[in-house]
């Protein structure tokens, strides 16, 4: 299985995860087999097709979730952390997501209005 994470900088397993899927400079893709990651490859965005299976984010707004959903692409949102942790909790089925992920990027946009005017 392929699972692809948006991620802010290119250290591999240690990449901390970007906390928006849209804004993500690079993408970690993580090659599981028999429940072990097996090989990471990070890229630069755009992210084009490269296989993947799953998709594990943060954030991701609903067109993006309806894209990936059409391709038969799986959608975990509400993920943090580095990507070795965050890969290797959702393979042992024990990834811990933040529920309230759009209410916070919600509450950063407004806030990023106010900065604004």
């Amino acid at each position: 299985m392929r699972i692809a994470l948006p991620v802010d900088e290119d250290l591999g397993l240690e990449s901390p995860m970007s906390g928006h899927f849209g804004r993500a400079r690079y993408f970690a893709l993580v090659d599981v087999e028999d429940n072990e990651i097996k090989d990471i490859e990070v890229i630069p965005v755009p992210f084009k097709e490269h296989g993947a299976e799953v998709v594990i984010v943060y954030g991701m707004g609903r067109r993006a979730m309806e894209y990936f959903n059409q391709l038969g692409i799986t959608v975990v949102t509400g993920a943090y952390g580095k990507v070795g942790d965050v890969v290797k909790a959702f393979i042992e089925q024990v990834l811990e997501v933040d529920p309230y992920w759009k209410e916070k990027i919600e509450r950063e946009k407004e806030k990023e209005g106010h900065c604004r005017h």
